[in-house]
C-alpha cells in the first residue's frame, strides 16, 4: 500500500493502481480476497444461471440472433454506463462522496433532441453528429465545473444538472416525438454481419477502444490512481482536479454519442430518457463484481451490460411485466454496494 509522502513518483502510483487490477493471490489480506472470490465467482454463477433458466423456458434465448438482438439493445445502455464507469473510476466509488454522473441519460435525451432537430432543420448528419457530440460535452464541462470548481459533492452536482438538461429537452421538443431519418442513421440500425445489429459491433468496437486507454496505458492507471489513493496521488503531483474532469468530460461525450444511437435505434427522439438511468447506474456497478478485485473496468461494465441486456430480454421474451424488472435492478444496485462496502470495511480493519 502506498503511503502519504512527497517523494512518490507517479510511476509509483501506476504500479499500485496495476496492482488493483490483477488477480488476487495470498497475503496479510487472503481472507478479503476469498471474500472477493466469492463474491465474484457467484456473480458470474448468477450470469450462467439466468443463461440456462431463461434457454430452458424459452429455446430460441441463446441463438445467435437473440444475442445479436440483446448486443443491439445493450448498446445505447452500455455506452452510457461505460461513461459513468470512468467517473466512478476517477471519483472513488464511495457510494456517497465518490465519483458519480446521475445527469448521463438525460444528457443522452437532449443530445438526441438536439440531433432529431438539426436533421428536421434541413442539416446534415455531419453537423447533427457535431451538435450532439457539443450538447453532451458540454454538460459534462458543467458537471466538472460544478464538482472541481464549486466543491459539490457530484452526486448533488450532476442531479441538478439532470433536471437543468431534462428541462431543456423538454422545452426543445416540446416534449413531443422529433422524428429523423437518414442514411446514416439507416446504417446505424441495419443488421451487420452474421445477422448481429450494427449497433452491437459498435458497442464492442467502443469497448475495445475505451478499456484499452483506460486500463491499459499509463494515463488510464493514473486515473485509477487518482480515484484510488488521491491523497499518495495528490503528494506525486498528479493534477486531481484535472483527472476528474476530465473525466466528466469523457462521461458527457458518451451521453452525447449514445444519443446518436438512441436517434438511429428509435428513428427520432422520445421524451423519457430519465428511464434509462436505472439500467445504467445498474450496469456500472454490477460490472465492479465482474472485475479480478472488485474495481470498476470497462470490460467488466461491458460485461454487467450483457447481463443486464439478458435480464431484460429473458423477462421480455416470458412476458414478465417491466415493474418487476426495476424491481430487480433495484435489488441489484443493493446487493452490490452492500457486498463491496461490506468488503471494504473489511480490508480497514
Amino acid at each position: 500500500m502506498l503511503v502519504d509522502s512527497p517523494f512518490i513518483p507517479a510511476s509509483a502510483l501506476e504500479i499500485e493502481a496495476q496492482k488493483s487490477l490483477e488477480p488476487p493471490g495470498s497475503g496479510p489480506a487472503f481472507g478479503r480476497r476469498l471474500a472477493t472470490l466469492a463474491l465474484r465467482g457467484g456473480a458470474l454463477a448468477v450470469f450462467v444461471g439466468v443463461l440456462v433458466v431463461f434457454s430452458a423456458a424459452a429455446p430460441f434465448f441463446l441463438t445467435i440472433g437473440n444475442i445479436g438482438n440483446v448486443l443491439g439493445q445493450s448498446a445505447i445502455a452500455g455506452v452510457l454506463a461505460i461513461g459513468l464507469t470512468i467517473v466512478i473510476i476517477a471519483g472513488g466509488s464511495n457510494v456517497v462522496t465518490g465519483g458519480i454522473d446521475l445527469s448521463l441519460a438525460a444528457n443522452m435525451g437532449l443530445s438526441a433532441a438536439v440531433y432529431a432537430s438539426l436533421v428536421q432543420a434541413g442539416q446534415g448528419d455531419g453537423v447533427a453528429i457535431l451538435g450532439a457530440l457539443g450538447t453532451g460535452l458540454a454538460i459534462g464541462a458543467v458537471n466538472a465545473a460544478a464538482v472541481t470548481l464549486a466543491g459539490i459533492v457530484p452526486l448533488l452536482a450532476t442531479l441538478a444538472v439532470m433536471n437543468v438538461v431534462a428541462g431543456l429537452e423538454l422545452v426543445l421538443t416540446q416534449n413531443t416525438v422529433v422524428p429523423a431519418a437518414t442514411d446514416f442513421l439507416s446504417a446505424l440500425s441495419a443488421g451487420g454481419p452474421f445477422g448481429i445489429p450494427v449497433l452491437a459491433y459498435i458497442l464492442l468496437g467502443f469497448t475495445f477502444v475505451v478499456a484499452a486507454v483506460v486500463q491499459y496505458t499509463p494515463l488510464g492507471l493514473r486515473l485509477y490512481a487518482v480515484g484510488a489513493f488521491p491523497d499518495a496521488a495528490r503528494a506525486a503531483g498528479l493534477p486531481i482536479r484535472s483527472f476528474v474532469a476530465g473525466s466528466f468530460l469523457a462521461s458527457g461525450l458518451c451521453g452525447g454519442f449514445a444519443g446518436i444511437l438512441s436517434v438511429s435505434y428509435l428513428s427520432g427522439s422520445t421524451t423519457g430518457a430519465g428511464d434509462m438511468l436505472l439500467p445504467v447506474v445498474v450496469t456500472a456497478l454490477l460490472g465492479t463484481v465482474f472485475s479480478r478485485r472488485l474495481v470498476p473496468t470497462i470490460t467488466g461494465t461491458l460485461l454487467s451490460a450483457l447481463f443486464v441486456g439478458f435480464l431484460i430480454n429473458g423477462f421480455q421474451l416470458l412476458n414478465i411485466s417491466s415493474t418487476l424488472v426495476s424491481g430487480v435492478q433495484g435489488l441489484l444496485i443493493l446487493l452490490v454496494v452492500s457486498a463491496t462496502t461490506l468488503l471494504g470495511r473489511k480490508e480497514s480493519i
